[in-house]
């Protein structure tokens, strides 16, 4: 455990000043909306991947009607082959079955596969964007808009943790049938074996889901859930400078969330739809400057973040040297260690 605390240490003070531009955070329980915890959840923000929960809910909307069938193929147009990574990377063509669509779309976070599907249910790209706006106002996402289906950057492109909350609760409360998606952490497509980039899902006790997002603009997101005992705890974390801060900062949440419990919550009455909404909430804005990210251009933070990581492996290695030294040392004879 001192071990584990000295390396979350590191890499704090690896980050220096940026941890303390963390975005908006909400912490509640998926069964009744309560919130255990709340900070700037109507701060609007850019959602980036996030935004294939609601072009997965419309997805499973359609399943669920019969529009579609898990084994329905939809087709790579060139729209969608044109997308940037995160990618399947598809020819113009070709075509795959929803069930490998959605597990793209939510385990690779596939920004092509997000188009494929957009336009396969729309029935065009610009009327599914039209569903997504008109499902979003139904669930009562009031500051939220979708310009795009997979969530690159668009600055028309913006939501709220409280928004989020609300889409993730209900995505995965009305359709159940298709929670094991959300917590899936990789998926075979062929000869490739592809993986989520929700670490959460390999190391925190109960984790289920459910979807991360990433781009300059929005910093390091995710909308986390874990199920123990029966009660599931939702996350919603915007804005963390790097992928390491997000799982850290997504664990704590859950952990408090699961350890308040008793007789408090008898008295919590605040729910993400009743708690008073926020009458100095910011609009959305871009922390590029923050993030610790080769690809934001902030090189001088990824040099120091990747220092920090390599400080731990040695590190690590070293004490399983260490370990290892000692396990394989040979015990003294009673009589050797007596002098007889």
């Amino acid at each position: 455990m001192r071990f584990t605390l000295t390396l979350v240490c590191l890499v704090l003070s690896a980050l220096g000043s940026a941890a303390a531009n963390a975005g908006p955070t909400l912490l509640f329980e998926a069964d009744t909306g309560k919130v255990l915890y709340s900070e700037n959840i109507d701060d609007q923000w850019h959602p980036a991947s996030l935004t294939k929960v609601m072009t997965a809910y419309i997805a499973f909307q359609d399943l669920r009607d019969g529009k579609i069938k898990l084994d329905t193929k939809i087709i790579c147009t060139p729209l969608a082959h044109k997308e940037p990574p995160s990618k399947v990377g598809l020819p113009v063509g070709a075509k795959m079955k929803m069930d490998t669509a959605l597990k793209a779309l939510i385990i690779k976070s596939a920004n092509d596969v997000a188009v494929m599907i957009a336009e396969a249910l729309g029935p065009t790209h610009d009327r599914f964007i039209a569903r997504m706006n008109a499902t979003a106002k139904r669930l009562g996402m009031t500051r939220t808009h979708f310009a795009n289906p997979n969530g690159l950057p668009d600055k028309r492109q913006v939501t709220t943790a409280r928004d989020l909350a609300k889409l993730a609760r209900a995505v995965t409360t009305e359709f159940p049938e298709f929670a094991h998606y959300w917590s899936m952490s990789d998926f075979r497509l062929g000869k490739r074996r592809l993986g989520s980039h929700n670490g959460l899902l390999r190391t925190f006790d109960g984790a289920d889901g459910l979807k991360t997002g990433f781009i300059c603009d929005s910093g390091f997101n995710v909308v986390a859930s874990a199920t123990r005992d029966g009660r599931k705890i939702m996350a919603v974390v915007l804005g963390e400078p790097s992928s390491s801060d997000r799982t850290l900062r997504a664990a704590s949440l859950l952990e408090h969330g699961f350890r308040q419990w008793g007789w408090k919550q008898l008295f919590n009455t605040e729910t993400i739809d009743n708690l008073p909404v926020d009458s100095s909430a910011r609009n959305a804005r871009s922390i590029r400057h923050t993030v610790t990210s080769w690809a934001c251009g902030n090189r001088k933070s990824a040099r120091k973040l990747r220092a920090a990581k390599l400080r731990i492996k040695l590190q690590q290695t070293k004490r399983k040297e260490q370990s290892r030294k000692t396990t394989a040392r040979p015990k003294k004879s009673v009589r050797a260690a007596s002098g007889n």
